[in-house]
């Protein structure tokens, strides 16, 4: 209990000290209930109103009701009061028990009441229970309140009744700024930009929030062209006009004319701006801009939100960026933001997708409440760290607790039973996926399908399910089926599967990479020159492998060949101490994912610089000794990068995790947790 002020000067001041914030039970509750009544006290509106509101706190939201019922001679003020509370606790039958009190006690509900009811209900989008108020509303007499006409023309436009809201607007005997714009941003919700223009070029009195209106209409219809013509026309400019018009930019891809637009704002900037650019980056994929971004706000004190740490989480997943993403996480917890559903769920997404499953796994069971998103994180993360057996069990865990699962959660349980080998276990989940569960197998069902059958080598299964499969396949399908043929050394299929997906494809260079040497092995060299003429003239090259890494909070980036890094004369020093590491280990290059026109000591050296061994060279580098390395590459990783890393792994004594376009490889001691099955 909180220690009791000195200056407290009587039994009500001490009363309103035990209700200020505080959580009461039941008895507690009685107790002050009793002094209350024996000492007088309820003539007391603001003791009486501290105590209601307690009771809501401590969820007895029924024994304020009672207690209210049961007061002698209640002010309506009180039955406002908590109307407006119970209205902010955000349970609707609360709310509802006590505006029938109201009415039983003969009190007439304010304007205000009715105007926080009519908000409410468009909230939570209840069109009977507010289209049931409206009529409350004509039977008080409050049929011509502009005040209230304009709360019912933003209830109908906001439960999608268009209609009604023009209805309102035109039987309202006349209309202020408020009730215009409101008419406005309906027309403009439900895309009638015509009608909001109209009625905007009509208006004898504009504020900001007009003008804002018709920026907000014109960029949600993609027409940034008409909302920047406003925004240079509106007089009356603010933070929200700025922002409005940096959204819409940043909506349409802009990002250039955003930024010139972020820098102009100067000092104006509000964390809405900052989240707004932020989110921007990391949807176009520009992560690294995104946290460079953040440090910035940060440097000019604006403080973050919630919506900035789910967007830096986000960057982070992306760039695998553990460190940063932990900081956040620690921010999070210092300045005690609210970790709900959203935010709980890209801290899991983002711990997974940096390799650090038992952290994801705490943020998980923290969180006192766990949406499908957050299941199907863990679900997800779990089978892409090769943990299929414990995705299986979480899925099973999601049923008990009544939640049924989606097409990501398929996606997820059947990438894990790949990644594992769990060939029964995934067969299982497919076939009962429509009957059981109804949810309808998609193309990347299909896909995750014939990558578990391929993997075990169940070729003739994997093929007679894409002949039967309700829909074409496409790479991702086809893909898979390529990967099985490589694994199992069936040549002649890899060759029909890879001319498929030049079709489907043809501006995939690793498929022509993939042909062409599938053609060199068999000594086809006259095919191999017809392979690589149609890769020059279609201009088609193979993506470059890119890897990433971070240290001290900072992401460097190493794409094979690349030697423009400051540090690269150093790292390359270092591949060399490496390679005679290996070397003395055992170690011979598997050079077969090179192109073979080239001489086997060149083959070598191209393997030598795929970026996932320069980034973790770097890594051993730049870190302390036993540290983890962590590396995310665009690519699968080669047979020879993987042997290395194992190798690596034990000679240096350091755990290196690396995620690849597929799956994560924890490489540890020599062995890896994929246990060579990928």
């Amino acid at each position: 209990m909180n220690s009791i002020p000195k200056n407290l000067s009587s039994l009500a001041d001490y009363l309103g000290f035990r209700l200020q914030n505080a959580f009461l039970n039941l008895s507690e509750l009685q107790q002050i209930h009793c002094q209350i009544l024996t000492n007088g006290y309820f003539h007391s509106n603001s003791l009486v109103t501290n105590f209601l509101s307690s009771c809501f706190r401590s969820q007895k939201s029924r024994y304020a009701l009672v207690f209210l019922q049961n007061l002698p001679g209640a002010e309506p003020s009180l039955w406002n009061s908590m109307i407006r509370v119970s209205l902010e606790s955000g349970v609707c039958p609360d709310f509802l028990g006590f505006f029938n009190g109201m009415l039983l006690n003969d009190v007439v509900p304010s304007k205000t009441s009715f105007s926080l009811i009519l908000r409410s209900c468009a909230i939570s989008r209840e069109a009977q229970l507010g289209e049931a108020f409206h009529c409350q509303i004509l039977k008080m007499g409050f049929e011509f309140d502009m005040i209230l006409q304009t709360g019912l023309l933003d209830f109908y436009a906001k439960v999608g009744d268009l209609r009604c809201a023009q209805r309102v607007f035109m039987e309202m005997p006349r209309r202020d700024v408020v009730a215009n714009n409101a008419m406005i941003s309906a027309l403009s919700k439900h895309g009638h930009i015509e009608e909001a223009r109209n009625l905007f070029d009509n208006m004898t009195d504009r504020n900001s929030c007009s003008w804002n209106s018709m920026i907000t209409c014109y960029c949600k219809l993609g027409d940034i062209s008409s909302a920047r013509l406003m925004f240079d026309g509106n007089p009356v400019k603010d933070v929200v006009s700025w922002n409005a018009i940096i959204d819409g930019y940043c909506k349409s891809k802009q990002l250039e004319a955003a930024h010139e637009l972020f820098l102009s704002m100067g000092s104006a900037r509000n964390s809405v701006t900052w989240n707004t650019m932020i989110s921007a980056y990391v949807q176009s994929g520009e992560f690294g801009t995104a946290i460079s971004m953040f440090q910035q706000m940060q440097s000019e004190n604006v403080k973050p939100t919630e919506v900035t740490m789910v967007s830096l989480l986000s960057a982070c997943a992306h760039l695998g960026a553990l460190d940063m993403g932990e900081w956040i996480h620690g921010y999070v917890r210092t300045k005690r933001l609210k970790i709900d559903v959203v935010l709980g769920n890209a801290l899991i997404d983002m711990y997974c997708k940096c390799g650090n499953l038992e952290a994801a796994l705490d943020v998980f069971h923290g969180l006192s409440k766990r949406n499908i998103f957050c299941w199907n994180s863990i679900i997800v993360g779990l089978g892409m760290n090769g943990r299929g057996e414990e995705s299986v069990a979480a899925f099973t865990a999601m049923e008990k607790e009544g939640i049924r699962p989606d097409g990501v959660t398929f996606v997820g349980v059947l990438s894990g039973c790949s990644h594992s080998g769990l060939l029964s276990a995934g067969q299982r989940y497919f076939s009962e996926m429509l009957g059981v569960y109804c949810v309808e197998p998609g193309i990347e069902h299909y896909g995750c399908m014939v990558d578990l059958l391929g993997r075990a080598g169940h070729i003739k299964e994997a093929l007679e399910l894409i002949r039967t499969m309700p829909m074409k396949p496409n790479t991702m399908v086809l893909g898979s089926l390529l990967r099985a043929c490589h694994i199992h050394n069936d040549t002649k299929l890899s060759e029909q599967v890879t001319q498929q997906l030049l079709e489907l494809d043809p501006c995939d260079g690793g498929n022509y990479v993939f042909l062409s040497n599938l053609y060199a092995s068999l000594n086809r060299w006259d095919d191999v020159k017809i392979c690589r003429k149609l890769m020059n003239q279609r201009g088609v090259h193979k993506t470059p492998g890119c890897s990433s890494i971070e240290v001290n909070n900072i992401v460097h980036e190493f794409v094979a060949g690349d030697t423009s890094h400051p540090q690269f004369s150093e790292i390359n020093g270092f591949l060399d101490e490496i390679a005679k590491q290996l070397e003395g280990l055992g170690h011979v290059p598997n050079t077969s994912s090179v192109l073979h026109d080239i001489e086997e000591e060149e083959k070598e050296g191209a393997i030598r610089y795929h970026s996932e061994r320069i980034a973790v060279a770097f890594g051993l580098m730049s870190t302390p000794p036993g540290s983890t390395i962590r590396v995310v590459k665009n690519l699968r990783t080669c047979s020879d990068c993987h042997s290395a890393m194992k190798l690596i792994s034990d000679a240096f004594k350091r755990e290196i995790i690396v995620r690849d376009r597929k799956r994560f490889h924890h490489f540890r001691n020599g062995s890896c947790s994929c246990n060579d099955y990928w």
